[in-house]
């Protein structure tokens, strides 16, 4: 695995595994608690819903993680290689409540130390800033989430789990074209492996069992697509703000977005919000809080330093994680195909993660 410092002090390696693993466990439930809420609940009432509250534990959770290590501010005498060279700041935003969340590390290191330590502690908002929080919360958040959920409504979980699971595709074919990494040969036969595995699992379950639909595909692929023009487009200004401030921002954009349906769906289902049970309850809680706000977090500072194709070679792994919590947490029996497709997964994610030019 090859580790970029570029954007400051990397952390190490197995604390980069333990991220990876932790985060792609919690995707994996994700699609359980997903079909968990949707028996109880209307696509887009559960859709909209989810990400505003996911918007609103972004709020709540942005000054407890604040005082964490991972997410401090950079040290004004950072060195300047840490950071990007942007322009300066232009079309400035004079409210004194712009800066909620955004501690920015944009600054010209061109500028004098004094001028470089100044800007650190004034980060300002500007109409780019603005432009791209927007577009980055509508497709990584607003139609990658609610299009998985509503997709999930009309689909099944294994069908759903391989779409999500062939993002990396997406991600790899976006990202050559926006020039951000080169296809090498080994990227391209490891995720092709990969996808030999993914397609095998899917085969390897009795379709009529599942019933899924076109529909319900085709809408799984668009928030998928979504997700990974997010990482892509992401990656090209990480750099430039931290994980916290990153994801803060993307999800207040991406709820606002959906605000005026979520309002409308919970006056719609009016009392009937006292009859939910608890399983809706903590399944539409984790889907907001967990693999919503908690992994997009996680998600964005590990984008710092991974490359996007690297990070997004991990979706493979969904359905295998899916296949695995379906036999430890239903009781369901693996067969010999499913197993194989798995070890394929991961066989083509090693593939490409194993001896990388470092």
């Amino acid at each position: 695995m090859r580790v970029d410092s570029s954007s400051g002090r990397a952390p190490s390696r197995p604390i980069i595994w333990f991220a990876l693993i932790f985060l792609t466990t919690v995707w994996a439930l994700n699609f359980i608690a997903g079909k968990i809420a949707l028996r109880y609940l209307p696509a887009m009432t559960l859709a909209s819903i989810r990400v505003v509250l996911a918007g609103v534990f972004m709020l709540l959770l942005n000054p407890l993680c604040r005082r964490l290590p991972a997410f401090r501010k950079p040290s004004p005498n950072a060195s300047p290689d840490s950071s990007p060279n942007p322009s300066p700041n232009k079309n400035v935003i004079p409210s004194e409540a712009r800066d909620l969340f955004l501690s920015s590390t944009n600054y010209d290191s061109r500028t004098t130390n004094n001028e470089s330590s100044a800007t650190s502690h004034k980060s300002r908002l500007t109409a780019h800033d603005l432009w791209t929080f927007l577009y980055l919360g509508f497709l990584g958040v607003t139609v990658n989430q609610v299009c998985f959920t509503i997709g999930l409504r009309f689909t099944s979980v294994t069908h759903s789990a391989i779409i999500v699971g062939m993002g990396p595709i997406y991600a790899l074919i976006l990202a050559v074209l926006f020039r951000l990494e080169s296809a090498t040969l080994r990227k391209v036969l490891g995720m092709t492996v990969s996808l030999l595995g993914v397609i095998l699992l899917a085969t390897a379950r009795d379709s009529a069992q599942h019933s899924p639909t076109l529909l319900g595909d085709f809408i799984t692929f668009i928030g998928s697509l979504g997700f990974a023009f997010y990482a892509v487009l992401g990656k090209r200004v990480a750099s430039r703000y931290d994980a916290l401030s990153m994801t803060s921002y993307n999800f207040l954009f991406g709820a606002l977005f959906v605000l005026p349906i979520a309002i409308h769906r919970a006056i719609a289902l009016g009392p009937h919000w006292l009859d939910l049970p608890s399983p809706a309850w903590a399944a539409l809680l984790y889907m907001a809080l967990f693999s919503s706000s908690l992994a997009y977090l996680l998600y964005f500072w590990l984008l710092r330093y991974l490359e996007v194709s690297q990070l997004a070679a991990y979706n493979y792994l969904l359905p295998v994680s899916a296949l695995l919590l379906g036999i430890l947490l239903l009781n369901e029996r693996g067969s010999w195909p499913e197993l194989l497709g798995g070890a394929l997964a991961l066989a083509g994610v090693y593939f490409v993660e194993s001896t990388r030019a470092s």
